[in-house]
């Protein structure tokens, strides 16, 4: 079932690009000072859960280490950005992802399905605490998704495949905490869904950051990220976690 494929249209991106202002000269001519920061990021996550591709097929749980869930990734491609001016604040996240899992269905009969997800989440808000020893930005927005599942029985002769679009308000809370020269950390969470799209959605992400230069930052943490979707017979949970390691560019 693995088709080794990763999709996310341009508009998406471009949707990112735009909202975060990804060109400097641009958020400039408003007369304001921005600290405006790209990061690509790789992350390690083990996966595990369960999908109902459509009602009254079969629901196959999966619970797979990183080693596994490397060795059945299809593909990924994860980006954030972030903004700031005075205190207003923007943040983004692009992140997508195929994998192939194998697992079973009652009574024990094997079975595989694929996992396509693309999500983009887009948030703004306001520093409410700027200290030399912390700032914090509270700030709301939307998570949209685009997931893809496939699933199949091939004892039973059965298969199926669904694609689900939808969207989740979410409130967030970033942190940014100085340790030392060159050295800060960052804390990041966010939860969702509310019933509007999914039941449920959030993240936890932490991460120690040094500057290599002014402009330049390395970055390594732990990311943690949940979605629990179930409309119209199709079911989807899933927990996502492990270690990432980015490397950020600021202008």
């Amino acid at each position: 079932m693995r088709t080794a494929r990763v999709r996310f249209s341009a508009a998406t991106a471009l949707a990112l690009a735009a909202a975060l202002g990804w060109s400097a000269p641009a958020l400039a001519q408003d007369g304001r000072d921005w600290n405006i920061q790209v990061t690509p990021y790789v992350w390690g996550s083990g996966v595990s859960g369960d999908l109902t591709p459509v009602q009254g097929g079969p629901t196959i749980e999966f619970d797979e280490s990183l080693s596994e869930v490397l060795e059945n990734l299809d593909g990924a491609f994860f980006l954030s950005a972030y903004a700031r001016s005075g205190r207003l604040v923007f943040l983004g996240d692009l992140s997508a992802s195929s994998s192939s899992r194998e697992g079973l269905v009652p009574p024990g009969i094997p079975a595989e399905g694929e996992v396509q997800q693309r999500s983009v989440t887009l948030a703004a808000g306001w520093r409410t605490v700027e200290t030399p020893s912390v700032t914090i930005d509270l700030l709301a927005g939307l998570r949209t998704w685009d997931i893809e599942v496939e699933a199949a029985v091939p004892a039973a002769g059965f298969s199926a495949t669904r694609e689900v679009n939808f969207t989740d308000p979410i409130l967030a809370a970033r942190a940014n905490i100085p340790l030392a020269p060159r050295f800060s950390a960052i804390l990041y969470g966010d939860f969702g869904g509310f019933g509007v799209g999914s039941d449920q959605t959030g993240q936890v992400v932490a991460t120690v950051n040094y500057a290599v230069s002014e402009k330049f930052y390395i970055s390594g943490g732990y990311r943690w990220f949940h979605v629990d979707y179930d409309s119209d017979g199709t079911a989807f949970e899933a927990t996502m976690s492990g270690p990432l390691l980015g490397a950020t560019w600021r202008f």
